[in-house]
C-alpha cells in the first residue's frame, strides 16, 4: 500500500493548519503529536476532520487499564483513525484499549526509532535481545491482544510482516530520502526501501516539512511511492 503519512510536528495549530492548507488536496493523512496535541488539544484533530483529513493521533498512551481505555473512548469519538500506544503497558492494558477503541485503529509502539540496542540494554538494565527481537516480541505481544497494528522502524517491517497476518497494520516511522539527514533517529530507510519491506503507511515529517518547498518535497515522495508500490505489485 505504501500511504503516505505527513507528521505535523509544529508547536502552533495555525503553523501546522497552513501547511495543512499549502499542501491542499496531495495531503490527505496527517500525524497530531505530543507537542501539537498539548499546544492546541482536540480543536486541531476537529480542524483536520474538517478538512476532510484523516488523522493519526500519536500519543503513545501508557497507564492503568482504566485510564488507558478512557483516553481510546474519547479518541475515538474525536474520530481520529490511528492512534498510538506503547506495547509494553501489557496484555490487560491492550485489551482495555482495544475494547474501547471503536472505528478507532490501535497501533502498538514496539522500540522508538531513536533508540539502538545500547539504549535497550540501559533501559532496560539487562542484556537485552537485539533491537529486531524486542521488536517481534512486542509485534507478537500487540496482535495476541487484538490491536490492529504496530509502529516499527523500517528495519524490522520485513521480519514484523512475514510474522503477522496481512490484515495487520505495518507503520513505518524513521523514513528519510536519499541524501536527507537522520537528525535524531538511528534506524532510518527511504520510502522506496520501507514499502519494499511491507510497510503499510509511511510517517514523513521534517523532510516535508522543513523543506524550502514543502509540496514540491512531498510530490517527490508521493512519486517514489507509486513507483515502488508499482515495483511491488
Amino acid at each position: 500500500m505504501g500511504s503516505v503519512i505527513i507528521a505535523l510536528d509544529f508547536p502552533r495549530g495555525d503553523e501546522a493548519l497552513n501547511l495543512v492548507d499549502d499542501l491542499g488536496e496531495a495531503g490527505t493523512f496527517y500525524k497530531v503529536g505530543l507537542q501539537l496535541y498539548t499546544a492546541e488539544g482536540p480543536r486541531v484533530v476537529q480542524a483536520l476532520k474538517d478538512r476532510g483529513k484523516r488523522v493519526f493521533l500519536d500519543l503513545k498512551l501508557h497507564d492503568i487499564p482504566n485510564t488507558v481505555a478512557g483516553g481510546v473512548r474519547v479518541a475515538s469519538k474525536l474520530g481520529v483513525d490511528f492512534l498510538t500506544l506503547h506495547t509494553v503497558g501489557g496484555g490487560a492494558m491492550l485489551e482495555a484499549a482495544r475494547d474501547a477503541a471503536g472505528e478507532t485503529r490501535l497501533l502498538g509502539v514496539t522500540v522508538l526509532t531513536s533508540l539502538g540496542a545500547v539504549d535497550l540494554e540501559v533501559t532496560w538494565g539487562r542484556k537485552s535481545p537485539s533491537v529486531a527481537e524486542e521488536v517481534g516480541r512486542l509485534a507478537d505481544l500487540a496482535a495476541q491482544h487484538r490491536i490492529h497494528g504496530v509502529v516499527v522502524s523500517p528495519h524490522e517491517a520485513s521480519s514484523i510482516r512475514s510474522r503477522v497476518g496481512p490484515e495487520f497494520l505495518v507503520v513505518t516511522p524513521g523514513i528519510r530520502p536519499e541524501g536527507v539527514g537522520r537528525d535524531d533517529q538511528q534506524r532510518v530507510a527511504t520510502p522506496a526501501a520501507a514499502i519494499a519491506a511491507g510497510a503499510d503507511y509511511l510517517v514523513v515529517g521534517r523532510s516535508i516539512t522543513r523543506a524550502s518547498d514543502p509540496e514540491a518535497a512531498l510530490y517527490s515522495i508521493l512519486t517514489e511511492v507509486d513507483l515502488a508500490n508499482s515495483n511491488d505489485g
